[in-house]
């Protein structure tokens, strides 16, 4: 039992180690200062405002599809691998090295535009370490508890994980990020440790702040080794033996139509979910006109918000199953998208509102709590229902195709964010896309077996052998 809670506590601070980088980096503090000094970047090249608004999203988006396609193709892969190897902590090392030298790198990202394209790729670099290493921890949950279990352990981890968010966001708004032009932090105080506010070094800090945090936290998880039942008993595989197994496992997946359903559309609503993740900072930045400080207040109360739900869904999930809580979560993030294309400064829905209304501001906060719980209860409840498509036998290959799925298209939701922005000029025309997403991958939730496959398909079919 005692080993059990290790192993449990240990596979969580995963999600508490990595959340910053997509808190801090992705959503709320990095990604809304990159947008805000690409804006002005492009300005002083002689674009005009509304033309270096979109350019700023654009770039960003171009990036994320760039490292999408990067960890959809990696992920079976390494997933294959550490199946047959029985090895996965070597990656975790690798990864880990990667995400704390390119996160430590965002310093380098002046207020002027110095570094930014440099920057923005070593971002992306990190991100894509870091998301491979969790779709490979992901890998373990089935071998932590039964799958009664699994719901509520999965739902814990990403609760604890989004407690690490808050924790880590509160302290850089308290501490370190400016407001604005005044140079102070939220507290009212300059940024500590005698950085300059001027320079924005305490927004700047957001890197290596996300370097060190993810440095010190992974530790508990790296001190479990998740290896120790396999290692004994497995050669390195062969690639030939690797690729081999994989694509077994893919012709296979075509023939269970609960699990292809479910990866198609959890493919498409993950994609959108994404895309709301890594352009709510921006949005906000571009639409709204909000400072940094005004997107990590945001932040906080999103976290808190997807926290508390990933808990409560947790509970849910294991009382009712992870699929009716996919079907609610889809539905009110669906109406969470309708408002968000709806609003601006100057208007909600056809509702005209005065320049100096608070209306559009007090909603996008509401709208940000409900994105943060919905999301992360909409991951946590994935997660548990892969866990019933998955062969006990190859777990790592079998969330590698989760990957797969939940990247493959990671490209489409930036692309086409990219194109209805510059194609209308509007940054919230350019989340109509988004909209469709979650709808499509509803409707082929209706073809998912909410019990899963995994037991009629173990019992009529070997997992894959070696060539």
């Amino acid at each position: 039992m005692i080993d059990r809670r290790r192993r449990i506590w240990g596979w969580m601070f995963f999600d508490w180690a990595q959340q910053p980088y997509a808190t801090l980096g992705l959503t709320f503090v990095f990604g809304p200062y990159f947008a805000s000094v690409a804006a002005q970047y492009f300005l002083a090249g002689g674009a005009s405002d509304g033309a270096a608004r979109a350019e700023a999203q654009g770039l960003w988006s171009l990036a994320q599809t760039c490292s999408g396609i990067v960890i959809a193709l990696a992920g079976p892969i390494l997933g294959a691998w550490a199946d047959s190897s029985g090895r996965k902590m070597p990656w975790f090392y690798l990864f880990t090295a990667i995400t704390v030298v390119c996160a430590a790198s965002l310093w380098w990202l002046y207020p002027d535009g110095t570094n930014l394209y440099l920057v923005l790729v070593l971002f992306w670099i990190g991100f894509t370490a870091s998301e491979s290493a969790f779709n490979l921890a992901n890998a373990i949950l089935p071998s932590l508890g039964d799958p009664k279990d699994v719901g509520r352990i999965s739902g814990g981890a990403t609760a604890f994980g989004y407690w690490g968010g808050v924790l880590s966001l509160a302290i850089m708004l308290g501490l370190f990020v400016e407001q604005g032009t005044s140079g102070t932090t939220l507290l009212g105080n300059p940024p500590a440790l005698g950085l300059d506010g001027e320079a924005m070094e305490g927004t700047r800090l957001v890197g290596p702040f996300i370097a060190v945090w993810f440095a010190l936290f992974i530790i508990p998880f790296l001190r479990v080794d998740f290896d120790a039942p396999r290692r004994a008993s497995r050669a390195r595989p062969p690639l030939r033996q690797v690729l081999g197994e994989l694509g077994q496992t893919i012709r296979e997946v075509a023939r269970r139509r609960s699990l292809s359903a479910f990866l198609v559309g959890s493919m498409l609503y993950r994609d959108a979910l994404s895309a709301l993740y890594s352009f709510g900072g921006i949005y906000a930045t571009l639409v709204l006109d909000w400072s940094v400080v005004d997107v990590g207040v945001f932040g906080v109360i999103a976290a808190v918000s997807a926290a508390v739900m990933a808990w409560l869904g947790g509970m849910a999930d294991k009382r009712f199953g992870p699929k009716p809580v996919l079907v609610v979560c889809c539905w009110v993030l669906i109406a969470v998208c309708v408002v968000i294309v709806s609003m601006s400064r100057e208007h909600l829905f056809w509702i005209a509102l005065p320049i100096s209304s608070t209306v559009p501001d007090v909603i996008f906060y509401v709208c940000g709590a409900i994105i943060g719980g919905a999301g992360g209860v909409l991951y946590s409840a994935s997660r548990s229902l892969m866990v019933r498509h998955t062969d006990p036998a190859r777990p790592a290959e079998a969330f590698g195709l989760f990957a797969l799925t939940g990247r493959v298209t990671a490209f489409l939701a930036p692309a086409l964010i990219t194109v209805f922005t510059y194609a209308t000029g509007s940054n919230q025309l350019g989340f109509l896309p988004v909209i469709a997403l979650f709808l499509i991958g509803l409707g082929l939730l209706g073809w998912v077996n909410k019990d899963g496959d995994r037991a009629e398909w173990s019992a009529s079919s070997p997992p894959p052998s070696s060539p």
